[in-house]
């Protein structure tokens, strides 16, 4: 499979949509298309080019920045489903936690509910079976050494959206954030996992100083060993913040992170 990043907003909200293509069929789909006049150039050349063959629009969640593009790309490919959450504009299909569809010939997509951010936010999982990539689209829920603010759920919510349900993926899974953000990630990170301490810290704030864009690059291994709302239990991040019950660790990060 191939995944190509389109940058939106960038300096402003620095938004990533996503077209993730199948090789053998060229059939694709669109992620989180919010800014019509970045993305549709990108989807038109690549079509022209006969590289890829839209087939969906899918949304993470239903905030303006990721489906704010609906209604302009149901008018350019009127045919096409909006893949998404019940609050998304224009929705056609929402899937079931856990359900699948296919891409192409090769490609197979799991529908991962992640209820915080918003009550409406999906991640999808994608695996190739003949290449055997796998990589996981996850809209404002996680990002890089990171997650979304708890805009309509609670600590115990972001717990299960990280730990259980993306934590569960296979280790080898690349992650494909909504936003770029890991440049202040790092900064916060770093106020509660000295990097002296956590070599991976290091590595990631190292290629973050030298590199604009961080996505497609770490996985959900990766994820465990630097980010620390993925730490929980972590004896000495749980020292820093003076507090071992998981759920009121996790606010507390998220409290602390938000006053930066």
């Amino acid at each position: 499979m191939k995944i190509q990043n389109v940058t939106m907003r960038w300096g402003r909200g620095d938004n990533y949509a996503y077209i993730l293509t199948d090789d053998a069929t060229k059939q694709s789909l669109v992620i989180d298309p919010a800014e019509p006049d970045e993305v549709l150039p990108v989807l038109k050349q690549l079509e022209l080019a006969g590289k890829i063959k839209l087939s969906a629009i899918v949304n993470t969640h239903h905030h303006y920045d990721h489906a704010g593009g609906n209604e302009a790309l149901s008018k350019a490919y009127p045919k096409l489903p909006i893949i998404a959450g019940k609050d998304s504009p224009l929705v056609t299909q929402t899937p079931a936690h856990n359900s699948t569809f296919s891409l192409g010939d090769n490609i197979l997509i799991t529908a991962l509910h992640t209820p915080c951010h918003t009550q409406d936010s999906i991640c999808y999982f994608a695996e190739d079976k003949v290449t055997g990539q796998r990589a996981v689209f996850t809209g404002d829920t996680l990002f890089i050494a990171g997650c979304g603010r708890f805009f309509e759920g609670n600590a115990k919510e972001m717990d299960a959206a990280l730990n259980k349900v993306l934590g569960s993926l296979p280790d080898d899974t690349v992650v494909y954030p909504g936003h770029e953000y890991t440049k202040s990630n790092v900064k916060f990170v770093e106020t509660v996992m000295n990097r002296a301490n956590y070599p991976a810290v290091k590595k990631l704030a190292e290629f973050a100083e030298q590199n604009e864009f961080t996505t497609g690059v770490f996985t959900i291994k990766d994820e465990k060993e630097y980010n620390p709302f993925m730490r929980l239990t972590d004896p000495a991040l749980q020292n820093v913040v003076g507090l071992s019950e998981r759920n009121e660790v996790m606010a507390k990060l998220r409290e602390l992170k938000n006053k930066m």
